[in-house]
């Protein structure tokens, strides 16, 4: 017992004559070892240390923004666009527990962030302190790895677990780290050399490629899903559908990576799709998903041959019933399968489609227009200019609700443009701060963001964060003074919409008067004019466009049950004294 106590104590106090640094040293060298280039956050004093190390060194520079939900946004955006770790930080207790709603949305979207959350003096911990809270717990849920640094000897060893943890997993960890501990110093070594982000190939066996061949050459009618897991595999992809005779359908997050030079496209499909791409699924012989974890389940057939291919083991079969499930690489496994498909003759399917889907994008086209004096605008008209105006190159980010059905339907991606949002957590107030995380990221690129009031002015502190670090974000509004999707949501649901109202400032003005370029526009006539304005500017700008706020987003397909509560809501709005909602409803979207 004596033995194993000296070994437990020895472990714990290291030579004195070793070179000493202190843990916020440790932690700042161990982060620019990884790559980090710069630490988004609101500083508080439990930070001090960190600051402080990081002031004296050149390699990673601090992001000050007004919310740290902002923070967490922002560093999410970089490690989407780029791929590579990025970090956020909060100060004690209320400080990085604003963390946490973007940080449940970067580790749903598998992006690789780090938090930093600060904690009270570690003598403190357990005692009901001030503004003590224990990320270490709370934070478990949307992380990968959630640890509290105790004591200084823990450094750099539980930083290092946790970058490679996110890295690795793609997705979040946490390390929490009391103000007192960051002060105090600990043995130091050099980072380890593991903590740069690697690409394995993962490629399913050579059995399993000959069973899903052998299963795709004996298919008729195929239709391929494609989501976000096809990122770099858009040549292979093009050819399968070639082989195939197959129209591909694109999740949401596979958009970016799959819909330009695509002459198989057949559109979306879910709740903001287009009805070629939910029959293209729905009347499949077999479906074949590629990289994707498409979760609404009514959107799958209920007869076809189903076959998953993914990355992640775990999404295999959890949104439908499969008859085979594949862990590979959508790449390397399509390379593998290519020379053994025996291609389809029969292109009947993929005509239907592609055709079909080319009516739709002709319709919605005709959708997106504007006369002169004919107010308000039509939300399409703007998304569709803004499309039109942007840089080849453009980034662009989108809040939840209508703005993500204007960027889903009207934004060209074309290889080169990136679209992010919070698709998978469905937050609110998301597109300003990933703006600043793009922007910061990439100065030289034009960002855009698509933003809804609403939205916007959740977090609209953060319009100072542009001013303050000089970023040329370009922010169009999408004003209909209304929380609108969910507003159409009870419309579909036979309910009188209530609390959606929204009475909202000029946010032209508001701009101007924090230092932005305000362009106000409620007339389709200045729309383009303002678009170039705000496009040529050179510093932040917001465009805030008066839309009309009865435009109907119709889904792919109506359900019996829409239907009914559509016409419900259409009664009881008359009953109530309302009827004159039905006849906007009914004047905007049959008269263009």
């Amino acid at each position: 017992m004596q033995i194993g106590r000296k070994a437990a104590n020895f472990a714990f106090n290291p030579d004195p004559d070793m070179t000493q640094k202190s843990v916020a040293d440790i932690l700042v060298e161990t982060l620019a070892a990884a790559g980090v280039k710069r630490i988004y956050g609101v500083v508080g004093d439990s930070l001090n240390g960190m600051l402080e190390a990081l002031r004296t060194q050149k390699e990673i520079e601090w992001i000050g923004v007004r919310h740290e939900e902002t923070a967490a946004f922002a560093a999410g955006a970089q490690a989407h666009l780029t791929g590579e770790l990025a970090v956020c930080a909060g100060s004690c207790g209320p400080g990085n527990m604003h963390l946490i709603n973007g940080l449940y949305d970067c580790h749903r979207s598998r992006v690789p962030v780090l938090a930093i959350a600060a904690q009270i003096p570690s003598n403190e911990i357990g005692s009901g302190y001030f503004q003590e809270t224990h990320p270490d717990q709370l934070f478990r849920d949307c992380s990968h790895y959630c640890e509290l640094v105790s004591q200084p000897a823990q450094m750099p060893r539980v930083l290092e677990i946790a970058i490679q943890a996110a890295v690795s997993k793609s997705g979040v960890s946490v390390v929490a780290i009391p103000g007192d501990i960051a002060l105090k110093k600990t043995t130091y070594r050099k980072p380890s050399a593991s903590l740069r982000q690697v690409h394995p190939v993962l490629c399913p066996c050579e059995a399993e490629i000959k069973e899903l061949a052998d299963l795709l050459n004996q298919s008729g009618k195929i239709t391929i899903l494609g989501g976000a897991g096809c990122a770099g595999s858009h040549d292979e992809l093009m050819e399968l559908a070639g082989r195939l005779k197959a129209p591909i359908v694109c999740a949401l997050r596979g958009r970016e990576h799959i819909q330009y030079d695509n002459p198989y496209d057949a559109g979306l499909t879910g709740l903001i799709g287009f009805s070629s791409g939910y029959h293209a699924i729905k009347e499949a012989e077999t479906l074949l998903m590629l990289g994707t974890d498409f979760p609404y389940t009514q959107f799958y057939p209920e007869k076809a041959t189903i076959i998953q291919i993914d990355r992640r083991g775990e999404n295999l079969g959890r949104r439908t019933r499969l008859d085979l499930g594949l862990i590979g690489d959508i790449k390397a496994t399509l390379r593998a399968l290519l020379p053994r498909l025996t291609g389809q003759q029969d292109d009947e399917h993929l005509k239907r489609f592609t055709g079909d889907y080319a009516t739709v994008r002709t319709q919605m086209n005709d959708l997106a227009v504007g006369h002169p004096g004919r107010t308000p605008i039509h939300p399409q008209y703007v998304a569709k200019t803004v499309d039109e105006l942007a840089g080849d190159d453009a980034i662009f980010s989108c809040d939840v609700g209508t703005p993500t059905i204007w960027a889903a339907r009207y934004l060209t991606m074309n290889g080169k443009r990136r679209l992010i949002g919070s698709f998978n957590h469905g937050s609110m107030a998301n597109a300003l701060p990933q703006a600043i995380g793009a922007q910061t990221e990439f100065p030289k690129r034009q960002v855009i963001t698509f933003s809804g009031d609403g939205g916007l002015s959740m977090l609209l502190g953060d319009l100072l964060s542009l001013r303050q670090h000089k970023l040329p974000v370009k922010i169009v509004v999408f004003n209909n003074g209304a929380l609108g999707f969910v507003e159409l949501e009870m419309k579909a649901a036979g309910i009188l919409a209530g609390g959606t109202d929204l009475v909202n400032p000029n946010f032209a003005e508001l701009a101007k008067s924090v230092g932005l370029l305000g362009l106000r526009v409620e007339d389709p006539a200045d729309l383009q004019p303002a678009v170039v304005e705000a496009f040529r500017h050179d510093g932040p700008a917001l465009l805030d466009v008066v839309v009309n706020r009865t435009e109907l987003a119709m889904p792919p397909t109506i359900h019996l049950e829409q239907a009914v509560g559509f016409n419900l809501w259409a009664l009881k709005a008359v009953l109530n004294g309302k009827g004159d909602e039905v006849l906007d409803l009914a004047v905007t979207n049959l008269l263009r």
